[in-house]
Protein backbone atom coordinates (compact mmCIF):
# COMPACT_ATOMS: atom_id res chain seq x y z
CA UNK A 1 0.00 0.00 0.00
CA UNK A 2 1.42 3.42 -0.97
CA UNK A 3 2.10 6.18 1.54
CA UNK A 4 -0.76 8.28 0.16
CA UNK A 5 -3.20 5.37 0.47
CA UNK A 6 -2.18 4.89 4.09
CA UNK A 7 -2.70 8.61 4.71
CA UNK A 8 -6.12 8.27 3.06
CA UNK A 9 -7.08 5.29 5.23
CA UNK A 10 -6.37 7.17 8.45
CA UNK A 11 -7.65 10.46 7.04
CA UNK A 12 -10.99 8.99 6.00
CA UNK A 13 -11.75 7.78 9.52
CA UNK A 14 -10.61 11.09 10.96
CA UNK A 15 -12.69 13.02 8.43
CA UNK A 16 -15.80 11.04 9.39
CA UNK A 17 -15.13 11.89 13.04
CA UNK A 18 -14.68 15.57 12.20
CA UNK A 19 -17.93 15.65 10.19
CA UNK A 20 -19.86 14.30 13.17
CA UNK A 21 -17.87 16.69 15.32
CA UNK A 22 -19.17 19.59 13.25
CA UNK A 23 -22.71 18.33 13.72
CA UNK A 24 -22.10 18.11 17.47
CA UNK A 25 -20.67 21.63 17.71
CA UNK A 26 -23.43 23.13 15.57
CA UNK A 27 -26.06 21.59 17.83
CA UNK A 28 -24.20 22.62 20.99
CA UNK A 29 -23.84 26.19 19.73
CA UNK A 30 -27.56 26.35 19.02
CA UNK A 31 -28.45 24.86 22.41
CA UNK A 32 -25.90 26.58 24.65
CA UNK A 33 -24.35 29.43 22.64
CA UNK A 34 -21.28 30.82 24.40
CA UNK A 35 -23.05 30.92 27.78
CA UNK A 36 -21.99 29.59 31.21
CA UNK A 37 -22.93 25.93 30.62
CA UNK A 38 -20.92 25.87 27.39
CA UNK A 39 -17.99 27.48 29.21
CA UNK A 40 -18.17 24.89 32.00
CA UNK A 41 -18.38 21.93 29.61
CA UNK A 42 -15.52 23.02 27.36
CA UNK A 43 -13.26 23.85 30.32
CA UNK A 44 -14.03 20.53 32.03
CA UNK A 45 -13.59 18.44 28.87
CA UNK A 46 -10.29 20.15 28.07
CA UNK A 47 -8.82 18.65 31.24
CA UNK A 48 -9.08 14.88 30.56
CA UNK A 49 -8.65 15.49 26.83
CA UNK A 50 -5.29 17.18 27.42
CA UNK A 51 -4.11 14.33 29.67
CA UNK A 52 -5.17 11.90 26.96
CA UNK A 53 -3.05 13.66 24.35
CA UNK A 54 -0.07 14.10 26.69
CA UNK A 55 0.12 10.64 28.22
CA UNK A 56 -1.65 8.50 25.65
CA UNK A 57 -1.64 9.43 21.98
CA UNK A 58 1.55 11.50 22.00
CA UNK A 59 3.55 9.18 24.23
CA UNK A 60 2.54 5.86 22.70
CA UNK A 61 2.59 6.85 19.07
CA UNK A 62 6.05 8.30 19.71
CA UNK A 63 7.64 5.80 22.10
CA UNK A 64 5.58 2.61 22.08
CA UNK A 65 5.31 2.13 18.31
CA UNK A 66 9.08 1.82 17.56
CA UNK A 67 9.65 -0.48 20.56
CA UNK A 68 6.66 -2.68 19.74
CA UNK A 69 7.86 -2.89 16.13
CA UNK A 70 11.31 -3.91 17.33
CA UNK A 71 9.80 -6.68 19.47
CA UNK A 72 7.88 -8.03 16.48
CA UNK A 73 11.01 -8.03 14.35
CA UNK A 74 13.28 -9.53 17.04
CA UNK A 75 10.97 -11.94 18.89
CA UNK A 76 7.89 -12.31 16.72
CA UNK A 77 4.27 -11.91 17.80
CA UNK A 78 4.88 -13.83 21.05
CA UNK A 79 7.57 -11.38 22.14
CA UNK A 80 5.44 -8.41 21.15
CA UNK A 81 2.50 -9.85 23.11
CA UNK A 82 4.63 -10.23 26.24
CA UNK A 83 5.94 -6.68 25.91
CA UNK A 84 2.44 -5.25 25.39
CA UNK A 85 1.11 -7.09 28.45
CA UNK A 86 3.96 -5.72 30.59
CA UNK A 87 3.18 -2.21 29.40
CA UNK A 88 -0.57 -2.71 29.83
CA UNK A 89 -0.15 -3.74 33.48
CA UNK A 90 1.96 -0.71 34.36
CA UNK A 91 -0.16 1.71 32.33
CA UNK A 92 -3.45 0.54 33.81
CA UNK A 93 -2.11 0.80 37.37
CA UNK A 94 -0.71 4.31 36.82
CA UNK A 95 -3.92 5.50 35.18
CA UNK A 96 -6.08 4.10 37.98
CA UNK A 97 -4.00 5.79 40.68
CA UNK A 98 -3.92 9.05 38.71
CA UNK A 99 -7.69 9.02 38.23
CA UNK A 100 -8.35 8.42 41.93
CA UNK A 101 -5.97 11.22 42.91
CA UNK A 102 -7.48 13.67 40.41
CA UNK A 103 -11.04 12.86 41.43
CA UNK A 104 -10.19 13.67 45.05
CA UNK A 105 -8.35 16.86 44.10
CA UNK A 106 -10.78 17.99 41.39
CA UNK A 107 -12.25 21.07 43.15
CA UNK A 108 -8.76 22.41 43.90
CA UNK A 109 -7.41 21.65 40.40
CA UNK A 110 -10.33 23.28 38.60
CA UNK A 111 -10.32 26.33 40.88
CA UNK A 112 -6.62 27.09 40.65
CA UNK A 113 -5.33 25.48 37.44
CA UNK A 114 -8.02 24.81 34.83
CA UNK A 115 -10.58 27.58 35.29
CA UNK A 116 -9.25 30.24 37.66
CA UNK A 117 -11.40 32.83 35.93
CA UNK A 118 -14.57 31.07 37.14
CA UNK A 119 -13.81 31.84 40.79
CA UNK A 120 -16.20 34.81 40.78
CA UNK A 121 -19.09 32.64 39.57
CA UNK A 122 -19.60 29.83 42.14
CA UNK A 123 -22.39 28.16 40.15
CA UNK A 124 -20.31 27.93 36.98
CA UNK A 125 -17.27 26.75 38.95
CA UNK A 126 -19.31 24.03 40.67
CA UNK A 127 -20.72 22.78 37.36
CA UNK A 128 -17.21 22.68 35.87
CA UNK A 129 -15.97 20.59 38.81
CA UNK A 130 -18.94 18.22 38.49
CA UNK A 131 -18.45 17.75 34.75
CA UNK A 132 -14.69 17.23 35.09
CA UNK A 133 -15.27 14.56 37.76
CA UNK A 134 -17.69 12.74 35.45
CA UNK A 135 -15.43 12.90 32.40
CA UNK A 136 -11.97 12.32 33.86
CA UNK A 137 -12.21 8.47 33.85
CA UNK A 138 -12.45 8.86 30.06
CA UNK A 139 -8.67 9.17 30.33
CA UNK A 140 -8.30 5.49 31.32
CA UNK A 141 -10.29 4.27 28.34
CA UNK A 142 -8.57 6.51 25.84
CA UNK A 143 -5.04 5.88 27.13
CA UNK A 144 -5.42 2.11 26.97
CA UNK A 145 -7.11 2.56 23.61
CA UNK A 146 -4.19 4.65 22.36
CA UNK A 147 -1.78 1.88 23.31
CA UNK A 148 -3.81 -0.64 21.33
CA UNK A 149 -4.07 1.82 18.44
CA UNK A 150 -0.27 2.00 18.45
CA UNK A 151 -0.14 -1.79 18.20
CA UNK A 152 -2.54 -1.74 15.25
CA UNK A 153 -0.51 0.96 13.50
CA UNK A 154 2.67 -1.09 13.96
CA UNK A 155 0.87 -4.03 12.38
CA UNK A 156 -0.15 -1.72 9.47
CA UNK A 157 -3.83 -1.92 10.44
CA UNK A 158 -4.90 1.70 10.54
CA UNK A 159 -8.66 1.78 10.04
CA UNK A 160 -10.04 0.61 13.42
CA UNK A 161 -7.93 3.14 15.35
CA UNK A 162 -8.96 5.89 12.94
CA UNK A 163 -12.69 5.08 13.03
CA UNK A 164 -13.03 4.63 16.82
CA UNK A 165 -13.12 8.38 17.64
CA UNK A 166 -16.20 8.75 15.43
CA UNK A 167 -18.28 7.18 18.19
CA UNK A 168 -17.61 10.01 20.64
CA UNK A 169 -19.35 12.41 18.29
CA UNK A 170 -22.09 9.95 17.33
CA UNK A 171 -23.00 9.46 20.99
CA UNK A 172 -22.91 13.19 21.79
CA UNK A 173 -25.00 14.03 18.73
CA UNK A 174 -27.54 11.44 19.87
CA UNK A 175 -27.66 13.03 23.33
CA UNK A 176 -28.19 16.50 21.85
CA UNK A 177 -31.02 15.24 19.64
CA UNK A 178 -32.67 13.60 22.66
CA UNK A 179 -32.18 16.81 24.67
CA UNK A 180 -33.77 18.87 21.89
CA UNK A 181 -36.88 16.70 21.76
CA UNK A 182 -36.96 16.23 25.53
CA UNK A 183 -36.79 19.95 26.28
CA UNK A 184 -33.76 19.70 28.60
CA UNK A 185 -32.51 22.89 30.22
CA UNK A 186 -28.89 23.99 29.81
CA UNK A 187 -27.55 22.31 32.95
CA UNK A 188 -29.23 19.00 32.09
CA UNK A 189 -27.72 19.13 28.59
CA UNK A 190 -24.26 19.74 30.04
CA UNK A 191 -24.47 16.83 32.48
CA UNK A 192 -25.86 14.47 29.83
CA UNK A 193 -22.96 15.36 27.54
CA UNK A 194 -20.51 14.64 30.36
CA UNK A 195 -21.87 11.14 30.84
CA UNK A 196 -21.88 10.69 27.06
CA UNK A 197 -18.15 11.41 26.91
CA UNK A 198 -17.49 8.66 29.47
CA UNK A 199 -19.71 6.18 27.62
CA UNK A 200 -17.92 6.99 24.35
CA UNK A 201 -14.56 6.20 25.95
CA UNK A 202 -15.77 2.71 26.84
CA UNK A 203 -17.09 2.14 23.31
CA UNK A 204 -13.85 3.34 21.68
CA UNK A 205 -11.73 1.10 23.91
CA UNK A 206 -13.92 -1.86 23.00
CA UNK A 207 -13.46 -1.23 19.26
CA UNK A 208 -9.65 -1.20 19.31
CA UNK A 209 -9.54 -4.12 21.78
CA UNK A 210 -11.55 -6.28 19.38
CA UNK A 211 -9.38 -5.10 16.46
CA UNK A 212 -6.16 -6.05 18.28
CA UNK A 213 -7.52 -9.52 19.00
CA UNK A 214 -8.53 -9.79 15.36
CA UNK A 215 -4.93 -8.95 14.43
CA UNK A 216 -3.76 -12.00 16.37
CA UNK A 217 -2.55 -10.32 19.57
CA UNK A 218 -4.50 -10.96 22.76
CA UNK A 219 -3.62 -8.89 25.83
CA UNK A 220 -3.88 -10.26 29.36
CA UNK A 221 -3.56 -8.24 32.56
CA UNK A 222 -0.20 -8.82 34.30
CA UNK A 223 1.03 -7.65 37.67
CA UNK A 224 2.77 -4.30 37.06
CA UNK A 225 6.56 -4.70 36.93
CA UNK A 226 9.23 -2.28 35.76
CA UNK A 227 11.00 -4.62 33.36
CA UNK A 228 13.91 -3.27 31.28
CA UNK A 229 11.58 -2.91 28.27
CA UNK A 230 9.02 -0.97 30.30
CA UNK A 231 11.72 1.27 31.77
CA UNK A 232 12.95 2.02 28.26
CA UNK A 233 9.42 2.88 27.19
CA UNK A 234 8.89 5.21 30.16
CA UNK A 235 12.23 6.89 29.52
CA UNK A 236 11.15 7.64 25.95
CA UNK A 237 7.47 8.28 26.70
CA UNK A 238 7.75 11.15 29.17
CA UNK A 239 9.40 13.64 26.81
CA UNK A 240 7.41 12.21 23.90
CA UNK A 241 4.17 12.82 25.77
CA UNK A 242 5.06 16.46 26.32
CA UNK A 243 6.19 16.89 22.73
CA UNK A 244 3.30 15.04 21.11
CA UNK A 245 0.79 17.00 23.14
CA UNK A 246 2.28 20.44 22.60
CA UNK A 247 -0.81 21.74 20.82
CA UNK A 248 -2.93 20.46 23.70
CA UNK A 249 -0.63 22.03 26.29
CA UNK A 250 -0.99 25.35 24.54
CA UNK A 251 -4.76 24.87 24.28
CA UNK A 252 -5.03 24.05 27.99
CA UNK A 253 -3.00 27.13 28.90
CA UNK A 254 -5.13 29.22 26.58
CA UNK A 255 -8.31 27.86 28.14
CA UNK A 256 -7.13 28.68 31.65
CA UNK A 257 -6.33 32.25 30.63
CA UNK A 258 -9.58 32.56 28.65
CA UNK A 259 -11.71 31.77 31.70
CA UNK A 260 -11.03 35.38 32.74
CA UNK A 261 -13.48 36.67 30.10
CA UNK A 262 -17.10 35.59 29.58
CA UNK A 263 -17.61 33.65 26.38
CA UNK A 264 -13.91 33.34 25.51
CA UNK A 265 -13.63 29.61 26.26
CA UNK A 266 -16.51 28.55 23.95
CA UNK A 267 -15.29 30.96 21.27
CA UNK A 268 -11.88 29.29 21.23
CA UNK A 269 -13.37 25.80 21.19
CA UNK A 270 -15.85 26.50 18.40
CA UNK A 271 -13.09 27.97 16.23
CA UNK A 272 -10.83 25.08 17.18
CA UNK A 273 -13.41 22.61 15.90
CA UNK A 274 -13.32 24.16 12.42
CA UNK A 275 -9.55 24.21 12.00
CA UNK A 276 -9.29 20.74 13.51
CA UNK A 277 -10.88 19.39 10.32
CA UNK A 278 -7.81 19.92 8.11
CA UNK A 279 -5.47 19.52 11.08
CA UNK A 280 -7.02 16.17 11.95
CA UNK A 281 -7.39 14.78 8.46
CA UNK A 282 -3.88 15.72 7.33
CA UNK A 283 -1.91 16.10 10.55
CA UNK A 284 -3.15 12.99 12.32
CA UNK A 285 -2.85 10.91 9.16
CA UNK A 286 0.73 12.05 8.57
CA UNK A 287 1.77 11.58 12.19
CA UNK A 288 0.17 8.16 12.58
CA UNK A 289 1.39 6.69 9.29
CA UNK A 290 4.82 8.32 9.00
CA UNK A 291 6.24 7.19 12.36
CA UNK A 292 6.05 3.39 11.86
CA UNK A 293 7.01 3.70 8.18
CA UNK A 294 10.01 5.89 9.00
CA UNK A 295 11.07 3.64 11.89
CA UNK A 296 10.92 0.63 9.57
CA UNK A 297 13.02 2.35 6.90
CA UNK A 298 15.68 3.42 9.43
CA UNK A 299 15.85 -0.05 10.99
CA UNK A 300 16.48 -1.45 7.51
CA UNK A 301 19.24 1.11 6.97
CA UNK A 302 17.39 2.57 3.99
CA UNK A 303 18.21 6.26 4.33
CA UNK A 304 17.03 7.07 0.81
CA UNK A 305 13.56 5.76 1.55
CA UNK A 306 13.54 7.52 4.93
CA UNK A 307 14.39 10.85 3.31
CA UNK A 308 11.75 10.25 0.64
CA UNK A 309 9.10 9.50 3.27
CA UNK A 310 9.87 12.70 5.15
CA UNK A 311 9.87 14.91 2.06
CA UNK A 312 6.73 13.40 0.59
CA UNK A 313 4.94 13.86 3.92
CA UNK A 314 5.85 17.54 4.05
CA UNK A 315 4.81 17.98 0.42
CA UNK A 316 1.49 16.23 1.14
CA UNK A 317 1.05 18.52 4.15
CA UNK A 318 1.69 21.71 2.21
CA UNK A 319 -0.41 20.57 -0.76
CA UNK A 320 -3.52 20.31 1.44
CA UNK A 321 -2.98 22.70 4.36
CA UNK A 322 -1.80 25.84 2.58
CA UNK A 323 -5.08 26.24 0.63
CA UNK A 324 -7.05 25.33 3.77
CA UNK A 325 -5.17 28.00 5.72
CA UNK A 326 -5.84 30.57 2.99
CA UNK A 327 -9.54 29.74 3.05
CA UNK A 328 -9.84 29.90 6.84
CA UNK A 329 -8.05 33.24 6.92
CA UNK A 330 -10.08 34.72 4.07
CA UNK A 331 -13.64 33.53 4.63
CA UNK A 332 -13.72 32.78 8.36
CA UNK A 333 -16.82 34.90 8.99
CA UNK A 334 -19.10 33.21 6.40
CA UNK A 335 -17.91 29.80 7.61
CA UNK A 336 -18.74 30.55 11.25
CA UNK A 337 -22.07 32.17 10.36
CA UNK A 338 -23.24 29.18 8.34
CA UNK A 339 -22.02 26.61 10.86
CA UNK A 340 -23.05 28.17 14.14
CA UNK A 341 -25.23 31.29 13.95
CA UNK A 342 -28.64 30.12 15.14
CA UNK A 343 -30.50 29.62 18.39
CA UNK A 344 -28.43 30.87 21.34
CA UNK A 345 -25.44 31.71 19.08
CA UNK A 346 -25.77 35.39 18.13
CA UNK A 347 -24.25 37.55 15.33
CA UNK A 348 -21.86 39.18 17.81
CA UNK A 349 -20.59 35.70 18.71
CA UNK A 350 -19.88 35.10 15.02
CA UNK A 351 -17.57 38.11 14.85
CA UNK A 352 -15.42 36.90 17.77
CA UNK A 353 -15.27 33.25 16.69
CA UNK A 354 -14.46 34.15 13.07
CA UNK A 355 -11.58 36.38 14.18
CA UNK A 356 -10.18 33.53 16.26
CA UNK A 357 -10.63 31.10 13.35
CA UNK A 358 -8.79 33.38 10.90
CA UNK A 359 -5.81 33.53 13.25
CA UNK A 360 -5.87 29.75 13.76
CA UNK A 361 -5.76 29.49 9.96
CA UNK A 362 -2.41 31.28 9.95
CA UNK A 363 -1.03 28.70 12.38
CA UNK A 364 -2.58 25.66 10.67
CA UNK A 365 0.40 24.77 8.41
CA UNK A 366 2.74 24.98 11.41
CA UNK A 367 0.57 22.68 13.53
CA UNK A 368 0.53 20.06 10.76
CA UNK A 369 4.24 20.42 9.95
CA UNK A 370 5.04 19.71 13.60
CA UNK A 371 3.35 16.34 13.13
CA UNK A 372 5.43 15.73 10.00
CA UNK A 373 8.75 16.75 11.58
CA UNK A 374 8.56 15.03 14.99
CA UNK A 375 8.60 11.45 13.61
CA UNK A 376 12.08 12.27 12.28
CA UNK A 377 13.18 12.45 15.92
CA UNK A 378 10.95 9.78 17.44
CA UNK A 379 11.86 7.13 14.84
CA UNK A 380 15.50 7.62 15.93
CA UNK A 381 14.42 7.33 19.59
CA UNK A 382 15.28 10.97 20.25
CA UNK A 383 12.40 12.34 22.30
CA UNK A 384 14.46 14.81 24.32
CA UNK A 385 15.10 17.37 21.56
CA UNK A 386 11.43 17.81 20.57
CA UNK A 387 10.57 18.06 24.28
CA UNK A 388 12.96 21.01 24.65
CA UNK A 389 11.42 22.72 21.65
CA UNK A 390 7.95 22.00 23.03
CA UNK A 391 8.95 23.68 26.29
CA UNK A 392 10.16 26.75 24.39
CA UNK A 393 6.90 26.81 22.49
CA UNK A 394 4.82 26.63 25.67
CA UNK A 395 6.83 29.48 27.22
CA UNK A 396 6.24 31.61 24.12
CA UNK A 397 2.55 30.74 24.10
CA UNK A 398 2.02 31.68 27.74
CA UNK A 399 3.99 34.92 27.43
CA UNK A 400 2.23 36.13 24.27
CA UNK A 401 -1.21 35.06 25.54
CA UNK A 402 -0.79 36.93 28.84
CA UNK A 403 0.46 39.95 26.90
CA UNK A 404 -2.36 40.07 24.35
CA UNK A 405 -5.40 38.70 26.21
CA UNK A 406 -6.20 41.86 28.22
CA UNK A 407 -6.50 43.94 25.04
CA UNK A 408 -7.58 41.37 22.43
CA UNK A 409 -9.48 38.71 24.39
CA UNK A 410 -9.87 35.30 22.71
CA UNK A 411 -8.12 36.40 19.45
CA UNK A 412 -5.04 37.21 21.54
CA UNK A 413 -4.88 33.61 22.75
CA UNK A 414 -5.25 32.34 19.17
CA UNK A 415 -2.39 34.64 18.11
CA UNK A 416 -0.18 33.25 20.86
CA UNK A 417 -0.96 29.68 19.76
CA UNK A 418 -0.12 30.43 16.12
CA UNK A 419 3.17 32.16 17.01
CA UNK A 420 4.19 29.29 19.28
CA UNK A 421 3.33 26.73 16.58
CA UNK A 422 5.50 28.40 13.96
CA UNK A 423 8.43 28.71 16.37
CA UNK A 424 8.18 25.02 17.26
CA UNK A 425 7.96 23.91 13.61
CA UNK A 426 10.93 26.09 12.65
CA UNK A 427 13.11 24.70 15.45
CA UNK A 428 12.25 21.09 14.59
CA UNK A 429 13.04 21.50 10.91
CA UNK A 430 16.23 23.51 11.45
CA UNK A 431 17.81 20.93 13.75
CA UNK A 432 16.88 18.02 11.46
CA UNK A 433 18.66 19.80 8.63
CA UNK A 434 21.72 20.66 10.75
CA UNK A 435 22.04 17.02 11.86
CA UNK A 436 21.90 15.80 8.29
CA UNK A 437 18.67 13.91 9.04
CA UNK A 438 16.63 15.74 6.42
CA UNK A 439 17.81 15.12 2.89
CA UNK A 440 17.71 17.87 0.28
CA UNK A 441 14.89 17.25 -2.16
CA UNK A 442 14.74 18.97 -5.54
CA UNK A 443 11.07 18.11 -6.03
CA UNK A 444 10.01 19.63 -2.73
CA UNK A 445 12.12 22.77 -3.26
CA UNK A 446 10.56 23.23 -6.69
CA UNK A 447 6.94 22.53 -5.80
CA UNK A 448 6.54 24.11 -2.33
CA UNK A 449 6.78 27.76 -3.50
CA UNK A 450 4.35 27.04 -6.32
CA UNK A 451 1.87 25.49 -3.90
CA UNK A 452 2.15 28.64 -1.78
CA UNK A 453 1.51 30.91 -4.79
CA UNK A 454 -1.49 28.82 -5.90
CA UNK A 455 -2.94 28.99 -2.38
CA UNK A 456 -2.45 32.77 -2.16
CA UNK A 457 -4.15 33.25 -5.54
CA UNK A 458 -7.05 31.07 -4.42
CA UNK A 459 -7.39 33.14 -1.23
CA UNK A 460 -7.65 36.31 -3.28
CA UNK A 461 -10.26 34.80 -5.58
CA UNK A 462 -12.56 33.56 -2.80
CA UNK A 463 -12.20 36.90 -0.97
CA UNK A 464 -13.48 38.68 -4.07
CA UNK A 465 -16.26 36.11 -4.44
CA UNK A 466 -17.46 36.60 -0.86
CA UNK A 467 -17.35 40.38 -1.26
CA UNK A 468 -19.44 40.11 -4.43
CA UNK A 469 -21.93 37.77 -2.72
CA UNK A 470 -22.16 39.82 0.49
CA UNK A 471 -26.01 39.93 0.50
CA UNK A 472 -26.11 36.12 0.46
CA UNK A 473 -24.03 36.02 3.66
CA UNK A 474 -25.93 38.68 5.64
CA UNK A 475 -27.18 37.52 9.08
CA UNK A 476 -30.83 37.97 8.06
CA UNK A 477 -30.44 35.80 4.93
CA UNK A 478 -32.10 32.35 5.23
CA UNK A 479 -29.76 29.55 6.21
CA UNK A 480 -30.20 27.51 3.02
CA UNK A 481 -29.13 30.49 0.89
CA UNK A 482 -26.08 31.12 3.09
CA UNK A 483 -25.12 27.44 2.98
CA UNK A 484 -25.53 27.23 -0.81
CA UNK A 485 -23.46 30.39 -1.29
CA UNK A 486 -20.68 29.08 0.98
CA UNK A 487 -20.69 25.72 -0.81
CA UNK A 488 -20.39 27.52 -4.15
CA UNK A 489 -17.46 29.63 -2.92
CA UNK A 490 -15.66 26.60 -1.47
CA UNK A 491 -16.23 24.48 -4.57
CA UNK A 492 -15.12 27.31 -6.85
CA UNK A 493 -12.05 27.89 -4.69
CA UNK A 494 -11.11 24.21 -4.89
CA UNK A 495 -11.46 24.17 -8.67
CA UNK A 496 -9.35 27.31 -8.96
CA UNK A 497 -6.69 25.99 -6.58
CA UNK A 498 -6.24 22.67 -8.36
CA UNK A 499 -6.13 24.40 -11.72
CA UNK A 500 -3.55 26.86 -10.40
CA UNK A 501 -1.36 24.34 -8.57
CA UNK A 502 -1.20 22.00 -11.55
CA UNK A 503 -0.81 24.89 -13.98
CA UNK A 504 2.09 26.37 -12.00
CA UNK A 505 3.80 22.99 -11.62
CA UNK A 506 3.17 22.64 -7.90
CA UNK A 507 1.84 19.15 -8.58
CA UNK A 508 1.67 16.73 -11.50
CA UNK A 509 -1.32 14.41 -11.87
CA UNK A 510 0.56 11.65 -13.66
CA UNK A 511 3.26 11.48 -11.00
CA UNK A 512 0.69 11.59 -8.22
CA UNK A 513 -1.18 8.72 -9.86
CA UNK A 514 1.99 6.62 -10.05
CA UNK A 515 2.81 7.39 -6.42
CA UNK A 516 -0.65 6.37 -5.24
CA UNK A 517 -0.48 3.09 -7.18
CA UNK A 518 3.05 2.04 -6.23
CA UNK A 519 3.69 -0.40 -3.46
CA UNK A 520 5.71 0.73 -0.47
CA UNK A 521 9.43 0.76 -1.18
CA UNK A 522 8.99 0.33 -4.95
CA UNK A 523 10.41 3.16 -7.02
CA UNK A 524 7.98 4.83 -9.39
CA UNK A 525 10.58 5.50 -12.00
CA UNK A 526 13.20 8.18 -12.06
CA UNK A 527 14.70 9.80 -9.00
CA UNK A 528 12.89 8.52 -5.94
CA UNK A 529 13.59 11.75 -4.11
CA UNK A 530 11.51 13.61 -6.66
CA UNK A 531 8.34 11.56 -6.32
CA UNK A 532 5.23 13.68 -5.85
CA UNK A 533 2.74 13.96 -3.05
Amino acid sequence: MSLVKKFATVGSGTMLSRVFGFAREMMMAAALGTGPVAEAFYAAFQFPNTFRRLFAEGAFNAAFVPLFAKEIEANGVAGAKKFSEEVFGVLFTVLLLLTIAMELAMPFVIRYAIAPGFANDPEKLLLTVELAAIMFPYLICMSLGAMMAGMLNSLHRYFAAAIAPVFLNIILVGILVAAWYGGYDGREVGLALGWGVLAAGVVQLGIVFVAVRGAGVSIGLRRPRLTPSVKRLLWLALPAAITGGITQINTLVGTAIATGQDGAVPSLNLADRVYQLPLGIVGVAVGVVLLPELARALRAGNRVEAANLQNRSVEFTLFLTLPAAAALFTIAEPIVRVLYERGAFLPEDTLVVSEVLAIFGIGLPAFVLIKAFTPGYFAREDTRTPMIFAGISVAVNISVALLLFPSMGAPGIATASAVAGWINATLLFTVLVRRGQWGSDAGLLKRAPRIFVASALMGGVIHLAVSYMEPQFAPETPFYIQAAALAAVVAGGMVFYFAAVFGLGGADMGMIRRNVKRKQGTPSGGDQNNDPV
